[in-house]
């Protein structure tokens, strides 16, 4: 694995984040990719630090290893409770798990196993991958939301094939879950060319969503 990627808010000195993400990159695109920069820094400029890392089979690309397929996604939950223990050490109050696409689904996974230390507060998943592409009649993924031990926040593009908002709407998910759609996105958040929504506006939308999610939380 690599080593924590942080992005963290211009803030006041003395002053801390409102709480801290450890964020998991999806199953095709490294930690540094351009939406994983983008989100970064839109939470970021929502007052949050964000802490980036890869799992050992996409690090492993960067040594020139072979290009890998992810393993299954139970397979990475002992990385990524790894990884919580290092962000722990170097970060302070609230924290939050979670990730793009297949990183928010191991991190719900990590949510509902074992016992998380208390500064753990939530989760977060961006663009849950709620089904294999376009076959919602194949697998639905619900059991990591339905077992988790903390509340879960899913932003969602309206037209995601891993889970539309039409798709989404037919079925009841758990009550734990908090469900926000970005207008006209896909699975990486982005609208269609003829839509008044706008890629960095999704984000930026996205990144407010987790602000208001965590500031309820910890009212």
């Amino acid at each position: 694995m690599t080593d924590l990627l942080w992005t963290r808010p211009d803030l006041d000195p003395g002053t801390g984040p409102s709480a801290t993400l450890l964020l998991a990159h999806g199953a095709g695109a490294a930690m540094d990719s351009a939406f994983m920069n983008k989100l970064s820094a839109a939470l970021a400029a929502e007052g949050l630090a964000v802490a980036r890392f890869e799992f050992a089979y996409m690090a492993g690309r960067r040594t020139g290893g072979p290009k890998k397929p992810p393993p299954k996604a139970d397979k990475l939950i002992g990385e990524f409770q790894t990884m919580l223990q290092t962000v722990m050490k170097e970060s302070e109050g609230p924290l939050l798990i979670g990730g793009k696409s297949m990183g928010g689904r191991v991190a719900a996974m990590l949510a509902g196993g074992g016992s998380l230390p208390g500064r753990v507060k939530a989760v977060a998943c961006f663009g849950y991958p709620f089904h294999p592409t376009g076959k919602p009649e194949a697998e639905w993924r619900l059991s990591p939301l339905e077992a988790a031990r903390r509340p879960v926040l899913v932003l969602q593009g309206d037209r995601d094939p891993f889970g539309s908002r039409e798709e989404l709407d037919a079925i009841t998910l758990p009550a734990q879950v908090t469900l926000t759609y970005l207008e006209d996105g896909n699975h990486d958040f982005g609208p269609r060319g003829k839509s008044p929504a706008t890629l960095d506006g999704n984000i930026a939308a996205a990144a407010k969503a987790v602000r208001g999610f965590v500031d309820r939380l910890l009212k």
